[in-house]
């Protein structure tokens, strides 16, 4: 029985110390911006409200995309995201904002049906093919970015680079919490 207990204290001790590299390893990648040029920018959607407004966290995404643009670190913009419970395409919203933000309509690409991390990472890849960009900006929060940098390079695609809003909330607390076991679940 103490074997037993001593054995479970380890793998406890082992999970949560697993769990704090992990987490500062993706802090540490998602905050990072190597300052490098790619073909595109694919930033990932998020909440549009009730009131097709978007969401603070998406409007910061989509800040950070436009900088990217404005900077000639990117020649194209992909938006993906998926039809909201509040009844909105998010891509459709993210191309909305990005051209009255100057962003010319010519650039932006769009994708209504990427509903979740996965299917925005096949759904770009299939864009991929038409429009033949080699190196991507992958634009999320800092927490979302290394798992979505992983699925990319798991699919074959390797010239992947990531920058992240500056913006914090609360929430993010809990979205961390969720990408340890999300990044190794996907």
């Amino acid at each position: 029985m103490k074997n037993l207990i001593k054995y479970l204290k380890f793998v406890v001790i082992l999970i949560i110390s697993w769990f704090i590299v992990h987490t500062i390893y993706i802090v540490i990648d998602g905050l990072y911006d190597s300052g490098e040029k790619a073909d595109i920018a694919i930033i990932l959607g998020s909440k549009v409200n009730e009131d097709g407004t978007l969401s603070k966290r998406l409007e910061k995404r989509l800040e950070t995309g436009i900088e990217l643009y404005k900077n000639h670190r990117v020649k194209k913009i992909l938006v993906s995201g998926g039809l909201g419970k509040e009844g909105f395409y998010e891509g459709s919203k993210m191309k909305e904002f990005l051209v009255k933000n100057a962003i010319p309509d010519s650039v932006i690409l769009v994708d209504n049906y990427g509903n979740n991390t996965r299917l925005t990472v096949e759904n770009s890849l299939k864009f991929q093919q038409k429009y033949k960009f080699k190196s991507i900006i992958v634009v999320s929060q800092y927490f979302h970015v290394t798992r979505t940098k992983k699925l990319f390079k798991k699919k074959g695609f390797t010239d992947v680079k990531s920058v992240s809003p500056k913006y914090f909330e609360w929430r993010d607390l809990y979205s961390i919490l969720r990408e340890f076991p999300a990044y190794y679940t996907q």
